[in-house]
């Protein structure tokens, strides 16, 4: 028997008053995720998706086990495997399978005189990469199997001598390639940590090895005074090659100072733009730090999103392609703008951050802690960090808004 389909807009509260029928029903809550109520009152978590030309059905869990903001989180991380070409439900099965093996590994820890260097960083791998972004887990992945495991991979971690760990770094410092030297000795050093407290080995021959290579130079992040402000926003209204969208974009970006995956993936379901405070919910896993930000919007960011709305929504990316408006812009799409209009190695889309710190910091209105923590920088102190959360949000509310003004009445025009 089929499913009786509610249209709805779903709500914690119209989920809780929902009530079970004779038979099972769905309350659809838009981008293909539906709760679907049982006869018995369960309520389950189902998104509908379409992958290689095959309709499939995702399972997110139970209500209210997952609420429905985790589910609408797991729905946009869905959404955003299907159109980088990863079907969602294999991806859940590897990681269950790779969970196991790690399980199963944990129960016959093999002697360290024979377990492998190899065996043992996958194993510590594994353990660190579900706190990592999908990049980062990537770099790290293959730092490891190009410049570590063709010579360590093999031998018995518990065997492996400094020598041998300076030995790999020493050849990528000759090549001149300090930054993957540096990365790849933090690396090494933290799994010989992770084997040293799982008694694979004694000792950690990556220790204390940063005092014998060459640091690598910081990367240079340019940004503009905010005295050319003005000229960039003015030549930014004149291109007439730039779509509106992505002129939108970029003023958003200023507006709000996020890193540029942030803009870029933002989804209209992490916006509320019609509460008296108008807010935007990052989820954790596109964050840097792993957790979830909180933009408050200014009036002006507000005016940017209703305008957006005529380009995309209401689910889905905000900021799209303009072939493609299933994906969302691309990597260097904004810089490739400012470079166009005249900025190129004068202008980084991180330098908007610097920019914004800068000005927040030198007028000498708001906290360093509260405008560190909407640059979403990380909290050394974690009980400190929670606090603060908590504290400073009504701050950064009006951090937001003095932002937006000051960028509205000193830079841009024309004005929005």
């Amino acid at each position: 028997m089929h499913a009786r389909v509610v249209m709805d807009k779903l709500t914690e509260l119209s989920i809780k008053q929902s009530k079970s029928k004779k038979q099972q029903y769905k309350i659809f809550d838009g981008g293909g995720m539906f709760l679907l109520v049982h006869p018995n009152g369960s309520k389950y978590w189902r998104m509908n998706f379409k992958f290689e030309g095959k309709f499939k059905l995702l399972s997110f869990g139970v209500w209210p086990d997952v609420s429905l903001r985790e589910a609408r989180e797991r729905r946009f991380d869905a959404k955003k495997k299907v159109i980088e070409g990863i079907n969602p439900i294999e991806e859940n099965r590897e990681i269950k399978k790779l969970k196991l093996e790690a399980i199963k590994e944990n129960k016959n820890k093999l002697d360290g005189n024979t377990k492998s260097f190899q065996k043992v960083a996958i194993e510590w791998y594994k353990r660190q990469a579900t706190h990592w972004t999908e990049k980062h887990s990537i770099d790290v992945y293959n730092s490891l199997k190009f410049h570590v495991f063709p010579y360590l991979g093999n031998k018995p971690i518990a065997l492996i001598t400094k020598q041998e760990v300076i030995s790999i770094l020493r050849k990528l410092e000759t090549e001149g390639k300090y930054e993957t030297c540096y990365r790849v000795r933090q690396r090494l050093e933290a799994v010989f940590e992770f084997a040293e407290i799982s008694e694979y080995c004694e000792g950690n021959p990556a220790g204390g090895l940063h005092k014998i290579f060459t640091k690598p130079q910081p990367k240079s992040r340019h940004s503009l005074p905010i005295s050319e402000l003005p000229e960039f926003l003015a030549k930014i209204e004149a291109d007439k090659v730039t779509s509106r969208s992505n002129k939108l974009a970029m003023k958003f970006l200023i507006l709000t100072f996020v890193r540029s995956s942030e803009l870029r993936f933002a989804d209209w379901n992490e916006f509320d733009i019609d509460r008296p405070d108008p807010l935007w919910l990052i989820p954790s896993e596109r964050m840097k730090m792993r957790k979830m930000h909180h933009v408050p919007l200014s009036s002006h960011a507000v005016a940017i999103l209703e305008e957006m709305r005529q380009f995309s929504g209401p689910d889905g990316y905000v900021f799209t392609q303009l072939r493609n408006p299933q994906k969302a812009i691309s990597e260097n799409t904004l810089l490739y703008f400012s470079n166009r209009l005249g900025y190129a190695g004068r202008n980084t889309i991180h330098g908007f951050r610097i920019v914004a710190s800068t000005v927040l910091n030198e007028c000498g209105m708001w906290r360093p802690d509260a405008i560190e923590a909407q640059l979403a920088h990380k909290e050394p102190n974690k009980i400190r960090g929670t606090y603060n959360r908590a504290e400073y949000l009504e701050e950064r509310r009006k951090l937001m808004q003095w932002w937006g003004d000051y960028i509205n009445s000193h830079v841009i025009s024309p004005k929005y």
